[in-house]
C-alpha cells in the first residue's frame, strides 16, 4: 500500500507521541505501508521546521533524523500541479503527488484545507490519521 502522508500529520507525530499521527509513523517505519514524497514535500517540511512557533515545540534532532528517513523512501519527482484546484494552493502538490505515484491513500489532518471534504482524488482516499489507524492498519489507540 502507498501513502502520502501531509506535512502536518508528519509534523504531529513528532509533537505528540501518543497520538494518531505518531502511531502512523511507527506503523511506516515498521514497514507496514510504503511512503511517498517528493523533493517539494522535503524542502517544505524543512522550511516550516524553523518557523518561531514551530521551533518551540520541535525538537531539533527529531526533525532532522525524519528528514534522514523521508530522504530514503519513495521519492517522487516533482509532480506538476497544472489543473489541480484546491482550496488552499498549498496543498496542490499532495494531490498532485498521490495522482503521480498512484497512492492507495492520502492521509491529512486538516480539516478547514478541503481535503479531507473530498474523500477521493482518483483512485486516492483521503482520510484523517485516526481513520487510518483505525480502518486501515487496524490499529487500536487508548482513549
Amino acid at each position: 500500500m502507498r501513502v502520502v502522508l501531509d506535512s502536518n500529520v508528519l509534523f504531529s507525530a513528532l509533537i505528540s507521541p501518543h497520538s494518531p499521527p505518531h502511531a502512523l509513523l511507527e506503523a511506516w517505519r515498521e514497514g507496514r505501508f510504503e511512503l511517498a514524497v517528493s523533493q517539494h514535500q522535503i524542502d517544505e517540511i524543512r522550511r516550516a521546521s524553523r518557523y518561531p512557533k514551530l521551533q518551540r515545540i520541535l525538537q531539533g534532532h527529531r526533525v532532522g533524523a525524519l528528514l534522514n528517513h523521508l530522504q530514503r523512501v519513495c521519492l517522487v519527482d516533482d509532480p506538476r500541479e497544472r489543473g489541480i484546484e484546491t482550496d488552499d494552493p498549498d496543498d496542490a502538490f499532495l494531490l498532485a503527488l498521490a495522482s503521480a505515484c498512484n497512492a492507495d491513500v492520502l492521509v491529512t489532518g486538516d480539516r478547514r484545507a478541503g481535503l479531507l471534504q473530498r474523500g477521493h482524488y482518483g483512485r486516492t482516499r483521503i482520510v484523517t490519521p485516526a481513520i487510518f489507524c483505525r480502518d486501515i492498519l487496524r490499529i487500536t489507540l487508548g482513549a
